[in-house]
């Protein structure tokens, strides 16, 4: 019997690439984003080319009850999800003062409530069955303060603080808790957040997502804890250790900089 994933943030970038990664393993798919037009180009695109079964729901998850609505909409159908991908977020570039709360208040729910929300929902139902994979995306934006997005930063911070001490909670249900840290990737992310203003892009190889997505999957089906893209994005939070905060915090500035 096939088994089904659930994918937040799935109509483009990473969340898409880990679409196709679970049709070719002939599993079964639940795919949450806001535009109905991509997510119904990609139903169609699964179903013909892998003959799987996707299920698509148009759903802003940043919106207060959502992750709730979610769930339930599962529970109405009789989807069982075995795994889920929370993998919807978004950033923004610029001076914390400067940027209207509401932008900041929609980051938070989506990259942080939405996340947990919907991590506790399904861990409760999985706890009884003794089995379930989470892959939780935060970023290598979360080991270090962010001057110039110091919530995104912050808010992929509490991603991987989360996602490492439910991994260790939830060993004894049989449920495995895997965190993805992406660098910079191919995605739509960049024009979003207008991080291209800053010298971090300039500087640093741009990861395909493709390769970001098949380092995720192959970690979650692993049970892994944490894994992170890219040679040169590993070494970095271990040195992070070694220096002082303060400069910490100065050299992330220099990097998050405008060019």
């Amino acid at each position: 019997m096939r088994k089904t994933a659930l994918i937040t943030g799935a109509s483009k970038g990473i969340g898409k690439e880990m679409a196709f990664l679970f049709a070719e393993k002939d599993c079964n798919m639940v795919l949450v984003a806001r535009s109905e037009d991509r997510l119904m180009r990609l139903k169609e695109q699964l179903e013909a080319k892998y003959a799987v079964s996707v299920y698509i729901i148009v759903k802003d998850l940043s919106l207060s009850g959502a992750a709730q609505e979610l769930f339930n909409e599962l529970k109405e159908k009789k989807i069982e999800v075995e795994y889920l991908v929370n993998n919807a977020g978004f950033g923004d570039y610029g001076v914390f003062s400067g940027t209207p709360w509401e932008r900041y208040e929609k980051m938070i729910a989506l990259n942080v409530t939405a996340l947990t929300h919907l991590t506790h929902l399904f861990v409760q139902e999985w706890r009884d069955r003794k089995r379930g994979k989470i892959l939780n995306v935060s970023s290598t934006a979360a080991f270090q303060p962010g001057p110039m997005m110091a919530v995104y930063f912050a808010s992929k911070s509490f991603v991987l603080m989360l996602s490492e001490a439910l991994e260790y909670e939830l060993k004894r249900d049989n449920i495995t808790v895997t965190t993805l840290c992406p660098g910079p990737t191919e995605t739509n992310f960049g024009d979003e957040s207008k991080m291209h203003a800053s010298q971090l892009v300039k500087n640093v190889k741009i990861a395909n997502p493709r390769e970001v997505a098949e380092l995720g999957y192959r970690a979650m089906m692993k049970g892994k804890s944490v894994v992170i893209h890219g040679a040169a994005n590993k070494i970095a939070p271990f040195g992070i250790r070694l220096i002082p905060r303060k400069w910490v915090t100065r050299l992330s500035a220099r990097v998050m900089q405008s060019k």
